[in-house]
């Protein structure tokens, strides 16, 4: 079988993992119309503050809905939140169906595709939807930001430009395209989680240029992924660090968001 090589700044990992559906979950929230984006809301009614998800180019999938609840969760008592997921490409993601890039075709409609959905644009387009959110939910008084994958360096981009950025934490699980030049632009607490395909060099330089309270761990056994449309939840080890990872991502939360 033939693989793609990676596509428009994308690790190669990114480019050729099938994702792995998960079947039987039952998502805790609902959707509605933020910002002019169909939105995934969940957790606290009442929460002060509020997390923006990014989801990986799979779109709404059951692992990343499980997460998503499982973030707004919290610690389960100080610590609640309420999360949004908007739904950045209008119902166009990524159709599975084109994984693993095996055939010229294929690889043809991944890169016109990534061509069309630039992280530059989302992380552009961020701070006017955090504005329509924010009006939406005045309770909130502060906000935080996770992404995977792609949305992983839309959490890079954002952050790293305190012009725009609304987000007083944020989080990147198994990012696309880590650059380590954009690491000392940013001013926010910051935690980074790996998995065993970014590249090792990369995250750590990344890491060292970090001038912000941060955690940054690589899950050496776990796929590019692992945190959202590619975890194998039936799996009881990556189920182990799917949790794991959320729970790494709450408990920096509550430790350094300020």
């Amino acid at each position: 079988m033939s693989s793609m090589s990676a596509t428009n700044g994308h690790n190669e990992a990114c480019c050729n993992i099938p994702p792995v559906v998960a079947d039987g979950y039952v998502p805790k929230g609902a959707y509605e119309q933020l910002g002019g984006l169909k939105t995934y809301v969940t957790g606290d009614a009442g929460a002060t503050r509020g997390i923006i998800s990014i989801f990986d180019i799979f779109g709404y999938f059951d692992q990343t809905l499980q997460g998503a609840d499982i973030l707004a969760a919290g610690d389960g008592h100080s610590r609640q939140y309420k999360l949004f997921m908007p739904d950045w490409f209008k119902g166009n993601p990524c159709p599975v169906e084109w994984y693993p890039p095996d055939t010229e075709e294929k690889q043809k409609n991944l890169g016109e595709w990534f061509g069309q959905h630039a992280p530059t644009t989302t992380a552009d387009a961020l701070p006017d939807y955090v504005r329509a959110v924010q009006a939406a939910n005045p309770a909130i008084q502060s906000w935080g930001l996770i992404g995977f994958c792609w949305g992983g360096k839309v959490t890079e981009l954002i952050t790293s430009n305190p012009s725009i950025n609304p987000f007083s934490v944020a989080a990147a699980a198994h990012p696309a395209m880590v650059d380590p030049a954009g690491a000392p632009s940013i001013t926010v607490p910051y935690i980074l989680l790996a998995s065993q395909e970014e590249p090792a060099e990369t995250v750590q330089v990344f890491e060292e240029a970090l001038k912000v309270p941060h955690h940054v761990e690589t899950f050496g056994d776990q796929v590019h992924g692992w945190m959202a449309a590619r975890a194998d939840l039936s799996d009881p080890r990556v189920r182990e660090e799917f949790l794991r990872g959320y729970q790494t991502v709450v408990k920096f939360f509550a430790e350094n968001w300020p």
